[in-house]
């Protein structure tokens, strides 16, 4: 082993690491909620000043991600989507049966430019957890109980006050509501077989009444909907845990772009429109499982140098005072950490 790699296994590292996070995040909830006075005064501009703070948080964890694990996300779609990537408002659909699907979307987020201003469909117990909850709260997201007749009203408004949205932005669905387990998969097919709807393999039953009103909403606004089919190779299930350990995948996400024009208005059609893709989805993931590979071209988006340098950053504000404190004269801790994050860089990938 490696010093790089020891060093990547190493619990102080860790805490550092988790350090510099916390903190770095309860700044950037402080600043936003010091952005409130804007709202009154002038809305998109706190929306853009938000999307920036969001990014400088969420950027760190997408840093462990592409810089720390060197995992390696590969599309496989048609040049004529991954070119619309980062300039259009779109809805995402992606299976959830990973630990860390949200963050190999991020990073894809992020390689196009709409990392702090993608939105997500969350549970509403969410909105209180530190760090995750609060950014949220001040990026407009959409929180709900997962109980239609009481989250229909939220929804809607939360959805209708995105509409004039100034940045591009990925609004992510899980239309699953929760992520796949043997236990969960086996539950809802017994409601699909009680519905008389095609049994999945792959995947849990969607649920439509997210969808449909998203789709609603959000005519005018959105332009098209990604359906994103994720796995990784070598039958690997990713964890959190293994990307701090600086463990490496491979991760293939399969994108399929449908205009909003062609999903219907009707909303039992919609449903109907939404349950036929988890079929698609379903065959996708079949073929990926005998081939090792999804259908069409394949392309690696690549990563940017802005989720290291602000990780950077931040290491270097609020961990210089720990190194100096620790080390006296003898240690400057901002170019000692930015030296050995530039060894990671260059070992690692």
């Amino acid at each position: 082993m490696g010093f790089i790699a020891f060093l990547k296994t190493q619990f102080i590292v860790h805490l550092l690491i988790g350090f510099v996070f916390v903190v770095s995040g309860l700044i950037i909830n402080f600043i936003q909620l010091c952005t409130l006075v804007l709202w009154p005064i002038n809305k998109q501009f706190y929306r853009r000043v938000n999307c920036r703070l969001a990014y400088s948080l969420w950027s760190q964890l997408v840093m462990l991600l592409e810089w720390w694990s060197g995992t390696e996300c590969t599309l496989f779609s048609d040049e004529a989507t991954v070119n619309t990537f980062g300039k259009e408002h779109v809805i995402i659909i992606l299976n959830h049966n990973f630990e860390i699907d949200f963050l190999c979307g991020w990073t894809m987020t992020e390689r196009f430019g709409v990392l702090g201003s993608s939105k997500v469909l969350a549970k509403r117990e969410l909105l209180y957890v530190p760090l995750i909850g609060w950014t949220w709260y001040f990026l407009e997201i959409v929180f709900c109980k997962r109980k239609w007749e009481e989250d229909r009203d939220t929804v809607i408004e939360g959805l209708k006050r995105l509409a004039d949205y100034p940045e591009y932005m990925w609004f992510l669905l899980y239309c699953e509501g929760t992520r796949f387990t043997e236990t969960k998969h086996r539950i809802s097919m017994e409601v699909a077989e009680s519905k008389g709807l095609p049994k999945l393999k792959y995947h849990l039953l969607p649920r439509t009444k997210g969808f449909t009103t998203a789709v609603q909403c959000l005519r005018g606004t959105v332009s098209a909907v990604y359906d994103v089919t994720l796995n990784f190779r070598g039958n690997k299930n990713p964890s959190l845990l293994g990307i701090l350990y600086g463990k490496k995948y491979e991760a293939d996400m399969c994108v399929r772009r449908f205009p909003l024009e062609d999903i219907p208005q009707d909303e039992k059609e919609a449903a109907n429109w939404l349950h036929k893709l988890y079929q698609e989805k379903d065959a996708l993931q079949e073929m990926y499982n005998q081939e090792g590979v999804f259908p069409g071209q394949q392309f690696k988006p690549p990563r940017r140098p802005w989720t290291l340098l602000n990780f950077l950053f931040w290491a270097t504000v609020l961990l210089s005072p720990l190194f100096t404190f620790g080390f006296g004269v003898f240690a400057s801790g901002s170019p000692l950490l930015i030296l050995a994050f530039l060894g990671l860089v260059g070992a690692g990938n």
